[in-house]
């Protein structure tokens, strides 16, 4: 109860012109946190609607958003007793949630000959990806070798954008045609356009980001940012994925 009220005193306070940016990152956490776990609901809720062949892709959407909604709170908790950004509680969200979103691209493309193996390569990239990217900000953050496992960590990245652009998945998406064709297109540009905002963030975040540069922006905004596009990404992969299973369906 006492969290509800902090959250909506800081509610009151951002949106009645006392801006400050403690606020809006506990109140960003809380509401991501809301938003995911309805989502999850939703989700879950409408497996009972669909064909039989989409419940499983509906089930790991709301597994997503349920395990981001839980770190959330986590997250908004440990931010509020400690006025650090939970850098390494968001990692441990995306070293579970990122290899899921990269299992949706296998499941909607298995029904027309995705492989496992196309699964695994999507799951090893997203793991290198992540892994090097919190060596590199958490570990080097303050040191010039950060842009060493930052490049690692981005080749990784546009290894995932490449395998949904024009490698296997593209292919597989392809030959299906219609509505598979269509979710594709729509989650490859989550990955490209939506989890852009990640290395963007490491970039700013890490004095060697850029060529060896301290960009200098607070870590409070990158927290904004993260839970905000977090909140998208999450929920917006799982209703493409509703949208393809109720176009199927009917």
């Amino acid at each position: 109860m006492n969290a509800l009220l902090l959250d909506i005193s800081n509610a009151a306070a951002i949106f009645g012109g006392e801006f400050d940016l403690n606020q809006a990152v506990a109140f960003t956490f809380f509401v991501g946190s809301m938003a995911m776990m309805g989502a999850t609901a939703f989700f879950w809720l409408e497996m009972r609607n669909i064909s039989a062949k989409w419940r499983t892709s509906l089930l790991v959407s709301g597994l997503i958003t349920f395990i981001a909604a839980v770190h959330y709170y986590y997250m908004r908790d440990y931010f509020v007793a400690s006025g650090e950004s939970p850098t390494f509680f968001r990692y441990v969200d995306w070293l579970l949630t990122v290899p899921l979103m990269c299992v949706e691209f296998y499941l909607i493309t298995k029904k027309v000959g995705g492989k496992i193996g196309t699964m695994w390569k999507l799951i090893f990239a997203s793991v290198v990806m992540l892994v090097t990217g919190y060596i590199g900000e958490a570990i080097y953050g303050a040191e010039v070798q950060s842009w060493i496992w930052g490049l690692i960590s981005g080749i990784a990245y546009f290894y995932i954008v490449y395998l949904v652009w024009a490698g296997e998945i593209a292919q597989l998406a392809k030959n299906a045609g219609g509505a598979v064709l269509s979710a594709n297109k729509a989650l490859a540009w989550f990955v490209l356009v939506g989890w852009a905002i990640y290395p963007v963030g490491y970039i700013l975040g890490t004095q060697g980001g850029l060529f060896g540069m301290d960009m200098g922006v607070d870590a409070g905004f990158m927290d904004v940012v993260y839970n905000i596009g977090d909140a998208v990404n999450k929920i917006g992969f799982g209703l493409v994925i509703y949208a393809l299973a109720v176009s199927d369906s009917e």
